[in-house]
């Protein structure tokens, strides 16, 4: 059975440093805040070329407190209007109502998934006050056209980076450094990922990054001495130091999962599937490869019959879900269309050569 994402396998791979790095940090007798959360975040903010990454408990955390730092700024107000993907999972979305602000969605081009500045700058009103560009399957959205598009109309521009580790545009400027912040998940199943929960923010502003310091920790940038109304969203010691081994083989995975995705690209031969979107660069880190076929249950149990998972990124729109009836009205055909038909492929850096070309015999055999 060649699994859609076998964890197990690829964390083996680091076992001994793991095991290694654990004991350390049960001999350290520091576990919160400790030395191998500031390594990491020095680490991760040399990685993103940014001035500052602060770790943080997760993804959907890290939206969170940029919001909330940005209003505790006075940058954004409750009622303001944020510009995002209509494509996208529901934790973008949730980021941006549990602070108070409004999301506007904005529907992806069908080839890339993601949307463009074009279409983007069609929805600015003088309500909008912020863009949350997200980097869907782990390919950037139109990077620095949205960025302009923001410096022009003196928006806030914040990055969900949380599929897009490593991926980085023409210019060299990897994700999470192309925006104002940025936030990113390290949830087990991503290119960088933890061993639990764990997320991180990167910005060049000083000035967000010390509010996002004290609002991650009660509040507090000195121990019983609260500034502000903070929360408990550090990042868990253990998870950054694990995070740091893993930090240095992020690269070559990402590569070997551009090998894998242009394999498919070029050796999938079937009229019923449409493949995604790829310029050949290293703007995709291919945490995901999703294409769209119709009738995609008969699809995938024909795929599990050849011995081979598939899995759904993701099945219902974030307007469609319950806990958000309140945009269930909204007419988002393109984003329907695609959670309607897409299916992501096995593609991750411990699939062998043998496991790759099954899988695509078996796709042309569909």
């Amino acid at each position: 059975m060649i699994k859609f994402l076998d964890l197990h396998k690829i964390n083996a791979r680091f076992d001994v440093q793991l095991k290694k790095e654990f004991q350390q940090f049960v001999d350290s007798g520091y576990y919160v805040l400790g030395d191998g959360t500031t390594v990491f975040e020095n680490n991760f903010a040399n990685y993103c070329k940014t001035k500052h990454c602060i770790g943080v408990s997760n993804g959907l955390d890290a939206l969170i407190l940029i919001f909330k730092a940005y209003m505790q700024l006075g940058k954004l107000k409750i009622g303001d209007e944020v510009l995002v993907p209509a494509n996208t999972y529901i934790a973008s979305i949730i980021s941006i109502l549990e602070v108070g602000l409004k999301p506007i969605f904005i529907e992806p081009n069908l080839d890339t998934f993601n949307w463009e500045a074009s279409t983007i700058k069609n929805h600015i009103t003088n309500k909008t006050k912020a863009i949350l560009t997200v980097h869907l399957y782990g390919q950037l959205a139109d990077s620095e056209a949205i960025l302009k598009l923001a410096q022009n109309n003196k928006l806030l521009l914040i990055e969900d980076a949380a599929q897009a580790h490593g991926a980085e545009n023409e210019f060299g400027k990897r994700a999470g450094n192309l925006s104002h912040a940025a936030a990113f998940s390290f949830y087990p199943s991503k290119n960088l990922g933890a061993l639990g929960e764990a997320g991180a923010i990167t910005t060049n502003d000083s000035e967000l990054a010390e509010v996002i310091l004290e609002l991650r920790n009660y509040g507090s940038a000195l121990k019983y001495q609260n500034v502000r109304l903070g929360v408990n969203n550090r990042i868990d010691e253990i998870q950054a130091r694990f995070l740091n081994i893993k930090l240095d083989y992020l690269n070559v995975d990402n590569e070997r999962r551009r090998e894998i995705a242009k394999q498919y690209l070029s050796l999938i031969k079937n009229e019923k599937i449409k493949l995604p979107f790829y310029n050949g660069s290293k703007n995709h880190n291919f945490h995901l490869f999703v294409i769209l076929v119709e009738n995609r249950s008969k699809f995938m149990e024909f795929l599990l019959d050849k011995g081979i998972q598939t899995s759904i990124h993701y099945p219902k729109p974030p307007h469609k879900q319950k806990a958000l009836h309140m945009f269930s009205k909204l007419q988002l055909p393109v984003t329907e269309f695609i959670h309607k038909n897409c299916v992501s492929l096995p593609i991750n850096p411990v699939l062998s050569q043998e496991q790759v070309l099954k899988v695509i015999t078996a796709i042309n055999t569909y």
